[in-house]
C-alpha cells in the first residue's frame, strides 16, 4: 500500500509540476503583429527600412484634424496655440522620434525668420557702414560716400532683398500674427501651399505626423497609439472630425483583433468539434468519445506554452494555429485506435509535421512561424496521445465488405481525366494572381476604413523615399541631382507619387546653381526641425520623401521598378536607392510570387521522404505522394476556374494539402482501418478549418474556406489513388456503415 501511495504522490507531484510549467509558458506567451512579420527577413530592403527609421523615424501615426470652417484650426483666438500644445505633448510621449505638425513648423519658421531678418538687416547695415567709413577715410564727398554704401549693398540686395520684401507685408514673423500664418501656409486663394500639403492637406484640415523611434515593438506601438488618442482627446480642439490612422495604427488594430480572436475562434473550433464527437459513437463512454478532442487541445496548449517559454511571440498566424491543430490533431487519436500498426501512425504524423514545417522556406516570417508551430503541434499531440491515451482510445469496428474495382477502358479514361485536371492545375499555378495588398491583412477592420478616408484627404497613405548616400550629400552637385530626381518623379509619376518634404523644396530659395557657401548659409537659415527631415545629422544621407496610396503590390512593384529606371545617375562616389515600407512589401510580393513551385513542392517532398523511409510498403508512400500532387493540382485548377487569387497563406497550397492527402491515402490503403474513420477524419479537419470563416479578418476567412475545400479534395484524391492504384480484380475492404450494396469503383 505504501508503494502505491508513494507512486500516486509522485505522479500527482509530477502532474502538478507539468501543469505549472505549461501555465507559466502560457502566461509568457505574447501576440505581436508587427509589420516586420509580413516582410522578407534579412532582405536588403528591410535592412534599409530599419536604417532609415533609425535616422529619420518610423512610419508615422497620422492625426487628421478637420474643422467646419476653412483655416479654422490655424487662425482664430487661441486655436494655433492649442494645436501647438498638442504637438508638444505628442513630441514628449515615450518612444516618439519626432513630430511634424503645422503649429510647430510655423513656430520654427517664425523663430528662424526673426533671426534671419535680423541677421540680414544687420549684415546689410554692416556692409554699408564699412563701405561708407572707408570712403570717409579717403576724404570723399558726401555724395561719393553714399554711392560707396549703395555699391556695397547692391549685390546683397539682389540675392536677399526679395526675402526681406516678402517678409515685410506679413508683418512681424510670429505665430500670434494671423497675417504671418496666412502668408506662410496659404496662397492668395486661401489654399494650402504645395510644400505644406503633408501637414495642411486642405483648407479645412491639418495633419500631425508622429514618427515613432526605430525598432518599436508591438506592445510599444499599441501604447503609443493609445497615448496619441488620449492626448488628442484632451487637447480641446474645435474639430468636426478626428481620425487617428497610419501603419502603426493599422498594425495595432490587427494585433488587437488577433488577440481577441484567438480565444474566440479557438473556442468556436472546440464547440464545433465537440458537437461532432458527441453526435458520433454514442455507444462509447463520454470520456472515450471526447478523448481525441482533449488530446488535440493538450497538444495545442503545449505548443503555445513552448512558444511562451522560448520567448518567441506568435503573430498573425496565431489565429490560424488553434483551428488547424484541433482539426488535424483530433484525428490522430482516432488513427491510433483504428490502425493496428502504431508505427504507421507515427510515421504519418511525422510526415504531416514535415509538410507543415516546410512552410519555413517562406520568405514571410509569419508564414514560417505558422508552419513550425503546426509541425510542433502535430508532434506534441501524437506524443500526448501515445503517452496518455491508450486507456481512453475509442473502439472501432473492423467488420468489412469486399468490393471489386472496375475493369476495362473506363478505368483508364477516368484516371487520365483526373491526371489531366491535376496537370492543368500545376501548369496554371504560375499564372494565378497573388493578391498581396496591405489591405488584405486588415480587410474588414474599421482601422482600414479610417486609413482609406485619411488617404482621400491627404492624397497618400504611405511613405516612399529616394535616398542619396555618400560623402557630403549637401553639396551643390548633390542638391542638383536631388532636384533632377524630384522633377523626373513628378513628371513621370505625378499621378501616383506626391511630394511630402524634400531638400530641393526647402532650399529652393537659393536658386538653380548655389555655391557651397550659399548652401551652407541656406541650411543655417532653415530650422533644424525641417532640415533633419531631409538630411542625416552627419550629412551622408539625403531624402526625397513622397507619399503614395495603398494599392495592389503587383502594381506597386511595377511603379518602383519604373521609378528606379527613371532616376538620373547619381554624382560620383554616391549611391541612390529607394527606401520605405512599400519597397520592402514589394520585395516580399516578388519573393512570394516567384516561389510558387518551391512553396508547393517542398511539403510534398518532405512528407514523401518521411513516408518512403518510414513505411514498410514503399508503394503506399508513393501513392500518398501522388494523392498530394493530385489534390494540389485539382485545388489550383478550381481556384483558377472560379477566378480567385492566391494569398501569402494559400500560395503554398501543396504543403497544406499534403498533410490530409497523405494521411487519408495511407489509412485507406490499410485493410484493417475502417473507411468511416477516414471519412470522419476528413469531416473533423474540415470543421476545424471552417471555424476560420467567422474571422473578421478577410484574409483568414478566405484561408479557412480554401483549406476546407482542400481537405475535401484531398479525400477525393486519396480515394482515386487507392482505387486506380489497385490491380483489376483485387478486393478492397469497406465497413458496412453505408447501408448500401456493393459499390463498383
Amino acid at each position: 500500500m505504501r508503494g502505491r501511495t508513494g507512486k500516486r504522490v509522485l505522479a500527482a507531484v509530477l502532474a502538478a509540476a507539468a501543469i505549472a510549467a505549461v501555465a507559466s509558458g502560457l502566461l509568457r506567451l505574447r501576440v505581436e503583429t508587427t509589420v516586420d512579420s509580413f516582410l522578407p527577413a534579412g532582405d536588403p530592403s528591410v535592412t534599409a527600412l530599419a536604417d532609415n527609421a533609425r535616422t529619420f523615424g518610423g512610419d508615422p501615426v497620422v492625426v487628421l484634424l478637420e474643422s467646419q470652417q476653412p483655416q479654422g484650426l490655424l487662425l482664430g483666438d487661441g486655436r494655433l496655440a492649442a494645436l501647438m500644445r498638442l504637438e508638444g505633448e505628442l513630441a514628449h510621449l515615450p518612444d516618439v522620434a519626432t513630430v511634424y505638425g503645422p503649429a510647430t513648423i510655423l513656430n520654427q519658421i517664425a523663430i528662424t525668420s526673426q533671426d534671419m531678418l535680423a541677421r540680414l538687416s544687420g549684415t546689410r547695415d554692416g556692409l554699408r557702414a564699412r563701405a561708407e567709413a572707408d570712403a570717409r577715410g579717403k576724404g570723399m564727398s558726401a555724395t561719393a560716400v553714399k554711392a560707396a554704401g549703395d555699391a556695397a549693398t547692391a549685390d546683397f540686395d539682389r540675392r536677399y532683398g526679395a526675402l526681406l520684401v516678402r517678409g515685410l507685408p506679413a508683418g512681424l514673423p510670429t505665430t500670434s500674427n494671423p497675417d504671418f500664418v496666412r502668408n506662410v501656409i496659404y496662397d492668395g486663394a486661401g489654399d494650402p501651399r504645395a510644400r505644406w500639403h503633408f501637414v495642411v492637406p486642405t483648407p479645412d484640415s491639418v495633419a500631425v505626423l508622429v514618427r515613432p523611434r526605430e525598432g518599436l515593438d508591438e506592445p510599444g506601438t499599441r501604447r503609443l497609439v493609445s497615448s496619441v488618442r488620449d492626448e488628442v482627446g484632451k487637447a480641446g480642439l474645435a474639430t468636426s472630425r478626428v481620425t487617428v490612422t497610419g501603419i502603426p495604427v493599422v498594425t495595432a488594430a490587427v494585433t488587437d483583433e488577433a488577440t481577441g480572436e484567438i480565444p474566440l475562434i479557438g473556442a468556436l473550433a472546440v464547440v464545433i468539434l465537440l458537437v461532432r464527437f458527441l453526435l458520433v459513437g454514442r455507444r462509447e463512454s463520454l470520456l472515450r468519445r471526447l478523448w481525441p478532442l482533449a488530446a488535440a487541445l493538450l497538444g495545442s496548449v503545449l505548443t503555445l506554452a513552448v512558444f511562451g517559454w522560448a520567448g518567441v511571440p506568435v503573430s498573425f498566424g496565431a489565429i490560424v494555429l488553434l483551428p488547424l491543430l484541433l482539426g488535424i490533431g483530433s484525428s490522430f487519436p482516432l488513427y491510433l485506435s483504428a490502425v493496428a500498426d502504431r508505427r504507421k501512425v507515427v510515421v504519418m504524423s511525422l510526415a504531416s509535421a514535415a509538410a507543415f514545417a516546410s512552410l519555413a522556406i517562406s520568405p514571410l516570417p509569419f508564414v514560417r512561424e505558422l508552419g513550425l508551430a503546426l509541425g510542433l503541434g502535430v508532434v506534441l499531440t501524437v506524443g500526448a496521445t501515445l503517452l496518455l491515451g491508450r486507456r481512453f482510445e475509442p473502439s472501432t469496428s473492423d467488420s468489412s465488405r469486399s468490393v471489386r474495382t472496375i475493369r476495362g477502358p473506363k478505368r483508364w479514361v477516368a484516371g487520365a481525366c483526373l491526371l489531366a485536371v491535376a496537370a492543368a492545375g500545376w501548369i496554371l499555378l504560375p499564372r494565378l494572381d497573388v493578391r498581396a495588398s496591405p489591405e488584405d491583412v486588415a480587410r474588414g477592420l474599421p482601422a482600414l476604413d479610417q486609413a482609406r478616408y485619411a488617404e482621400q484627404v491627404l492624397g497618400s497613405s504611405g511613405d516612399l523615399s529616394v535616398r542619396l548616400r555618400g560623402p557630403d550629400t549637401q553639396s551643390p552637385a548633390s542638391l542638383q541631382w536631388l532636384a533632377q530626381a524630384q522633377d523626373v518623379a513628378i513628371a513621370r509619376f505625378g499621378d501616383r507619387l506626391r511630394p511630402i518634404i524634400t531638400a530641393p523644396d526647402l532650399l529652393g530659395f537659393l536658386g538653380a546653381a548655389p555655391t557651397p557657401d550659399q548652401v551652407a548659409a541656406g541650411l543655417q537659415l532653415l530650422p533644424p526641425y525641417l532640415t533633419s527631415a531631409v538630411f542625416s545629422p552627419n550629412g551622408d544621407q539625403a531624402l526625397l520623401t513622397f507619399g503614395l496610396k495603398l494599392q495592389d503590390l503587383g502594381s506597386q512593384a511595377g511603379l518602383l521598378q519604373d521609378l528606379r529606371a527613371a532616376l538620373p545617375p547619381p554624382p560620383a562616389g554616391q549611391q541612390a536607392d529607394l527606401v520605405g515600407l512599400p519597397v520592402a512589401a514589394a520585395q516580399a510580393y516578388d519573393q512570394v510570387r516567384w516561389d510558387r513551385y518551391p512553396a508547393n513542392l517542398a511539403g510534398i517532398l518532405a512528407a514523401g521522404i518521411v513516408l518512403v523511409c518510414g513505411l514498410r510498403r514503399r508503394g503506399d508512400a508513393w501513392r500518398a505522394v501522388l494523392a498530394a500532387v493530385l489534390a494540389t493540382g485539382w485545388t489550383v485548377a478550381a481556384v483558377w476556374a472560379l477566378g480567385q487569387s492566391l494569398s501569402p497563406l494559400t500560395v503554398a497550397l501543396g504543403s497544406l494539402a499534403t498533410v490530409t492527402a497523405c494521411e487519408f491515402t495511407i489509412l485507406l490503403l490499410d485493410d484493417a482501418c475502417p473507411r468511416r474513420v477516414v471519412g470522419w477524419a476528413c469531416v473533423t479537419s474540415a470543421l476545424g478549418y471552417l471555424a476560420l470563416s467567422l474571422s473578421r479578418i478577410g484574409l483568414l476567412r478566405e484561408f479557412g474556406l480554401t483549406l476546407t475545400a482542400t481537405v475535401v479534395v484531398s479525400y477525393l484524391a486519396a480515394l482515386a489513388c487507392v482505387h486506380f492504384g489497385r490491380r483489376p480484380g483485387t478486393r478492397e475492404r469497406l465497413v458496412p456503415d453505408a447501408k448500401a450494396d456493393l459499390v463498383e469503383v
